[in-house]
């Protein structure tokens, strides 16, 4: 009911920044304000891991510890896209980056939404 398209991953050095995109398709009969929408990653030989989440509208916003203060999330439902704004990237912080929909409000911790992008890989340089 929802697909999800990611773009905006690439090189990038060590301390710089990338802004991902994810625009959203929603079914017939639905809104994209519908859906709470979030960003994972996964590292090669890791496990698929969550950065950050943002409610309906907006109003609620929630991070991993590890990127708080330096990765924003946002959306605009006029556009259909949640965006990811990513300062002072670390090597660590290689990955393919995903976006995710959850049918609801709000993710609460531990969540994931039933529909995924295809992903996008961020290489952070040393």
């Amino acid at each position: 009911q929802v697909q999800l398209v990611e773009s905006g991953g690439g090189l990038v050095q060590a301390g710089g920044s990338l802004r991902l995109s994810c625009a959203a398709s929603v079914a017939s009969g639905r809104t994209f304000s519908s859906y709470a929408m979030g960003w994972f990653r996964q590292a090669p030989g890791k496990e698929r891991e969550f950065v950050a989440a943002i409610s309906t509208h907006g109003f609620t916003t929630s991070y991993a510890d590890s990127v708080k203060g330096r990765f924003t999330i946002s959306r605009d439902n006029a556009k259909n896209t949640v965006y990811l704004q990513m300062n002072s990237l670390k090597p660590e912080e290689t990955a393919v980056y995903y976006c995710n929909g959850l049918r609801g409000p709000y993710y609460s911790a531990g969540s994931q939404g039933d529909y995924w992008g295809q992903g996008t890989q961020v290489t952070v340089s040393s």
